[in-house]
């Protein structure tokens, strides 16, 4: 077999770049790249190891012997080592043999950059690279108006293992038949976005892609890497965004992966306090180290270059924003300052932020902050963190809460669900109703509802159209939609026979004109993050638990008012206030019969009167349905 050759793709600036944690495309340079040098065709190898001795790649080409092919240190002190090795292409599988300076400790590690990697459990990276054309030029054209802060978001959160098996093969469907079977059905159900919880690699199954070895590498589990572009590609073409969940918080201990990558803690943080995660047994990025800080934000790039992402959904954030998330005192050592604040990740957080935004600033985004951390969605140049968006947890835990409740006892609970528009403005806020709503004994969203089977159904009803009238961008895991009655497994696949039983399909269908209804009416999104676009008419009705608001958008004709009643009683001649003359008339209600409600109505036009009431100069009658959000807007 040849030996290695000099052969590098830095240059003097990319090694500054790096150096420095300015450098946003390492994936152009790190890895294996497939080249030919001086007329020989063959790969180049780049991998960081500062306290390596030596490093060999080692792989099928070589019957994985060390020291057969050594790459060669730079002269820089930058701890790069790189070499092309004629001979080895696409599909060669390969890792790194590194023997460090910290007492000639061996280690043996996947390519951090690969493309692509083995099907778990085998651990090795496959020298890769794809030609494929991507169709979808259109929809990049115009992305910008479909992911901007005042479009609508209804998102689809899925875990692609389980959402659908292919049964007769006990298999999971791949990335080219998911191309076809789930856009189509976002499609047909109106969903704008699908959320992907994380697709980079990763060996153990059960954590659900939260523990990643594989940053660069879509998991071989479904397919290869083109074929992910493939599905892309067609929910583009579909005009429905995609939204991927990205894990810059943590990454696991196995032994191909990135910790004490060559011999040293060079990906994590070298203080266990800081670096090691109890909660989930994984190692904590050092984000005050400027070249793992290039690794992280080139990443964070590379899927919204490579793969057309139209966002990143990062996850668990507060996690990498205190220094005590999770610990005990004694157990962790607070800042320069003597706050709890990671003053390292937060200026990391920033940092990535702005680089996205500075390359695409078509794309969103979105953090799962959990905590009262100010300025989580405020860009960086006002103070704040730079997302776009943040998840609503308060939102969240507070209306399953409340929805859990018998409603005989919710007009003792009506703070509960009015308290979040007290600061449903401080942040550009997503709702979610994600996958950790519906494991580990919580229950799935149907499960949780009280009642007989038609209360429960009508009670699911309820909260979906109120999380869809509510201020802000709303996300439902997979299942929700069809009243998933088991909790989520991510072993197996949703329940989609449910679909045989009427109240479940009259829910899907409930669903596909609840999406439609939200996303043709701008007074539902276009304000969505601003008081401007809310007005209470009434929240101090507990004894019947009703409310009132009225959802306004850029026009005021488009304006809807939104009655809420929370319990099984039916109230005819329910008098509301509004803000002006008019007739209204009724454009949804989550108690029809094509939904498996009962079907009371307001068939005919309302006339409001002059006469004042909940501080609103007219007023009007309606019927209100049981347990139903009803919506009305002004007939011209």
């Amino acid at each position: 077999m040849a030996q290695v050759k000099p052969h590098s793709l830095f240059t003097d600036f990319d090694i500054n770049l790096f150096k420095s944690g300015k450098h946003y495309r390492l994936y152009e340079k790190f890895g294996s790249h497939i080249t030919t040098l001086d007329g020989e065709k063959g790969t180049y190898f780049a991998v960081w190891a500062p306290s390596a001795k030596s490093v060999s790649v080692v792989g099928d080409f070589n019957y994985w012997i060390e020291g057969e092919h050594q790459l060669m240190v730079r002269w820089d002190a930058s701890g790069i080592w790189e070499g092309f090795i004629p001979g080895v292409g696409k599909g060669n599988l390969y890792k790194y043999k590194i023997q460090s300076h910290n007492n000639d400790i061996k280690t043996e590690k996947a390519d951090p950059y690969a493309r692509r990697c083995e099907h778990p459990p085998s651990t090795a990276s496959i020298v890769w690279d794809d030609t494929y054309k991507w169709e979808d030029s259109a929809w990049m054209k115009k992305r910008k108006k479909h992911n901007a802060l005042d479009a609508p978001y209804s998102v689809y959160e899925v875990h692609l293992g389980s959402w659908k098996k292919q049964v007769e093969e006990n298999r999971f469907l791949s990335y080219h038949e998911l191309a076809d079977e789930l856009v189509s059905y976002l499609k047909e159900m109106n969903f704008t976005h699908v959320e992907l919880m994380p697709i980079m690699e990763f060996p153990y199954d059960p954590s659900w892609g939260y523990q990643i070895t594989g940053y660069f590498a879509p998991t071989s589990r479904f397919g290869y890497p083109e074929e992910f572009k493939e599905l892309v590609d067609k929910l583009h073409q579909n005009d429905i965004g995609i939204i991927l969940d990205w894990v810059p918080s943590h990454f696991p201990e196995d032994a191909h992966g990135l910790g004490f990558f060559d011999g040293s803690n060079l990906y994590e943080h070298p203080d266990p306090r800081k670096g090691y995660h109890q909660d989930w047994k994984s190692l904590i990025f050092n984000y005050g180290r400027n070249e793992v800080k290039s690794f992280l934000i080139s990443n964070a790039l590379f899927w919204l270059d490579q793969y057309h992402a139209d966002g990143l959904r990062v996850d668990a954030v507060a996690s990498m924003l205190f220094l005590d998330y999770s610990r005990e005192d004694g157990q962790w050592e607070p800042n320069e300052y003597g706050g709890r604040e990671n003053l390292d990740a937060i200026a990391f957080l920033k940092e990535m932020n702005e680089a996205v935004y500075g390359e695409y600033p078509d794309v969103q985004t979105i953090a799962e902050e959990s905590t009262a951390f100010p300025g989580v969605s405020k860009p960086v140049f006002l103070g704040g963190l730079g997302f776009g968006m943040k998840w609503m947890m308060g939102w969240m835990h507070d209306t399953l809460e409340y929805f859990q409740k018998d409603p005989v006892y919710r007009k003792y609970h009506q703070n509960d669900i009015t308290f979040s528009l007290a600061y449903a403005f401080s942040e550009n806020f997503m709702l979610p109703l994600s996958h950790d709503e519906v494991v580990y004994g919580k229950n799935s969203i149907l499960g949780r509802m009280p009642g007989d089977d038609w209360q429960r159904f009508a009670n699911a009803r309820a909260l979906y159209a109120y999380m869809f009238t509510h201020p802000g961008t709303k996300l439902l895991f997979m299942g929700g939609e069809i009243g998933q009655y088991n909790e989520w497994n991510f072993q197996g696949s949703l329940d989609w026979n449910l679909l045989d039983f009427k109240p479940h399909k009259d829910l899907q269908t409930f669903f596909k004109d609840l999406n439609k209804f939200y996303t043709s009416h701008p007074a539902l999104f276009e304000k969505g993050f601003t008081n401007e676009g809310f007005e209470w008419i009434s929240f101090g009705d507990q004894e019947n638990s009703v409310m009132a608001y009225i959802r306004k958008g850029n026009d005021p004709e488009n304006d809807v008012v939104v009655v809420c009643n929370f319990t099984p009683s039916m109230h005819e001649k329910y008098a509301i206030g509004l803000p002006q003359d008019g007739k209204l008339k009724e454009i949804f209600n989550s108690d029809l019969k094509k939904y498996g409600g009962s079907g009371v109505s307001n068939k005919k036009m309302i006339s409001a009167s002059k006469k004042d009431w909940n501080g609103k100069p007219f007023s009007a009658k309606i019927t209100i349905p049981p347990l139903s959000v009803t919506i009305f807007k002004y007939n011209k």
